[in-house]
């Protein structure tokens, strides 16, 4: 047998319910159970991975036969990885495990979700949908050197959609609660009408005159931007590969001094994890420090190949059974000192983009481009009528050089990155002032 110069082992098991309301009927009810052990063996060249989907963390027997398999496995890659020794932090805990939630009738949970869809069924909405969503999980974690950690989660999620129709014109829109631990559902009774209102104000709604103009983020597309622009760019296998706009730029000014751009894996947000796949417990760790690039998110492996200097482990994560991989978490521009109303009267004519509709972005490139759910013309220091199909798009560095104002006030939102895997998070920020960026037309998304 080749050198087992490393190994650790992930189980995962745990429990989802989803709930499904379409147009007034339940559309569906479902529950599913999970159970995957993940076991990665680093041999004398590199990595061999093991997956099994029963486990007993208490049978010494069987995790050695595990880390066998996986070991054997490592002999047959011819990728050397290195991982860096590091200190393992003190996991900050919170009471995630929302057990008070699942005893809760599920026909009580029904009940509230057909009262919250019947909400949006408006004059002129044609299409309604909510969906609801609890997962309970229980993590084990322990590696060669005798360390062990594990803690329990509950993920919650609440969404809702509107279709509106008016002569042939159709706008769509969605509202999304997502939280660790419980949600109350009575909680989100207004959803309903409020997101279905949203839709027909923009069957009204005129289409954005592009170009380019001054233009304010809202918390929601800010955070957009934190995330897909500036965090995917900051993963240590993105600078590893010189993928990454940011490679070589640490301690160089890439923004405005205004600008702080932070991940918290500990915050208590829907990316939260007390520690991450590699049982690393860490804080914030801040990627761009008043306009500077400080550090780059890093697991244990592209912190060795990167540079112990270059930033912070604790950033791996995976999805149950699957390989750990560089990853944000709870993604956010820190808050600065201007209210709202000083952003929208300084920048006196422009627009105002809120919400996000997706988008894409190229790392390497520097390039992004992202669709805003709608918007609104600023004229005179004042937001004046509301437009839609609205998108922003540019290169990273100039809109983080192009930063005027940060607002006193983050807000976060939370949702689904993928990355190869699918992992929560939450990305955020206060109302965000640019300079200038580029304003065009998504489509009617």
């Amino acid at each position: 047998m080749d050198p087992i110069r490393y190994y650790d082992i992930r189980y995962v098991r745990g429990n989802s319910m989803t709930i499904t309301v379409e147009n007034g009927d339940v559309e569906s009810i479902g529950s599913n159970f999970f159970g995957n052990a993940f076991i990665r063996v680093l041999g004398e060249r590199g990595w061999g991975y093991y997956c099994a989907s029963s486990f007993d963390p208490d049978d010494d027997r069987t995790k050695q036969e595990f880390v066998s398999r996986a070991s054997r496995a490592a002999k047959l890659t011819n990728v050397q990885a290195e991982i860096a020794d590091v200190p393992r932090g003190t996991p900050r805990s919170w009471d995630c495990s929302a057990m008070e939630q699942a005893t809760v009738p599920i026909e009580e949970k029904v009940d509230l979700l057909l009262k919250i869809e019947a909400g949006a069924r408006l004059p002129e909405i044609c299409s309604t949908s909510t969906r609801y969503s609890e997962q309970y999980q229980d993590v084990w974690f322990e590696d060669c050197n005798d360390y062990n950690a594990n803690f329990s989660i509950c993920r919650t999620l609440f969404a809702i959609s509107a279709v509106a129709s008016r002569s042939g014109n159709m706008q769509t829109n969605y509202e999304q609660e997502a939280v660790v631990g419980s949600l109350n559902l009575s909680t989100c009774l207004g959803y309903g009408e409020m997101c279905a209102k949203r839709a027909t104000d923009l069957l009204g709604a005129s289409s954005v005159s592009g170009g380019k103009m001054p233009t304010i983020l809202d918390p929601a597309i800010g955070g957009v931007f934190a995330h897909e622009a500036v965090g995917h760019a900051s993963e240590g296998d993105a600078i590893r590969d010189d993928v990454s706009v940011f490679a070589g730029k640490l301690g160089t000014q890439v923004g405005s001094p205004l600008v702080t751009i932070i991940d918290d894996p500990s915050m208590h947000g829907y990316g939260y994890e007390p520690f991450d796949a590699e049982g690393v417990a860490f804080g914030p760790t801040e990627l761009i420090k008043n306009g500077i690039m400080h550090a780059y998110m890093h697991s244990r492996e592209t912190l060795a190949a990167v540079g112990t200097d270059t930033g912070c482990a604790g950033h791996a994560r995976a999805e149950p059974g699957m390989q750990p991989l560089v990853r944000m978490s709870n993604t956010y521009i820190k808050e600065g000192d201007s209210s709202y109303d000083e952003i929208v009267a300084e920048c006196k004519s422009g627009i105002l983009l809120i919400g996000s509709r997706g988008g894409q972005v190229d790392p390497g490139r520097g390039a992004f481009q992202f669709n805003a759910k709608y918007g609104y013309k600023i004229e005179n220091g004042e937001t004046t009528e509301m437009i839609r199909d609205c998108s922003i798009s540019g290169d990273i560095l100039s809109i983080l050089h192009n930063i005027a104002l940060c607002g006193k006030e983050r807000k976060m939102s939370s949702g689904i990155c993928g990355k190869g895997q699918s992992v929560p998070v939450s990305d955020g920020a206060p109302h965000v002032s640019l300079t200038e960026a580029i304003i065009g037309s998504s489509g009617n998304v």
